[in-house]
């Protein structure tokens, strides 16, 4: 569900800042992915980690963890739109290159031996 909701956050940026802004899509999709890394940072921390507080240190970490996945979902968003496909269609599937490291660094290294300690 995190993740869904992180897409939706990602997507709605994106669109907004690329489409309506006119701001250049690189740096549009790096903006919407920050903007979906600090939501997805707090609803996992509480809900899927289940820890009582925020943590700047574990936010910190989770954002630098985040850097493959800001890599790749740029660079495929921008293959795709390149390569002829809509923005939204090459975002969804941007996003999608992206979790599995993303997920995988949340477990193993920014959450590792946390997970529901705190509930």
């Amino acid at each position: 569900m995190v993740g869904c909701a992180g897409a939706v956050v990602n997507t709605v940026a994106l669109y907004a800042l690329h489409r309506l802004l006119r701001v250049p899509l690189v740096v549009a999709s790096a903006a919407a992915v920050e903007l979906a890394v600090i939501h997805n940072y707090v609803l996992n921390d509480r809900w899927t980690f289940g820890m009582r507080t925020l943590s700047l240190r574990r936010f910190g970490k989770f954002n630098a963890s985040m850097l493959a996945g800001l890599a790749v979902n740029v660079l495929v968003l921008w293959a795709l739109v390149h390569g002829g496909r809509h923005l939204v269609l090459a975002n969804v599937v941007a996003i999608a290159a992206a979790f599995a490291v993303n997920y995988t660094s949340s477990a193993l290294w920014v959450w590792h031996g946390t997970w529901g300690r705190n509930r």
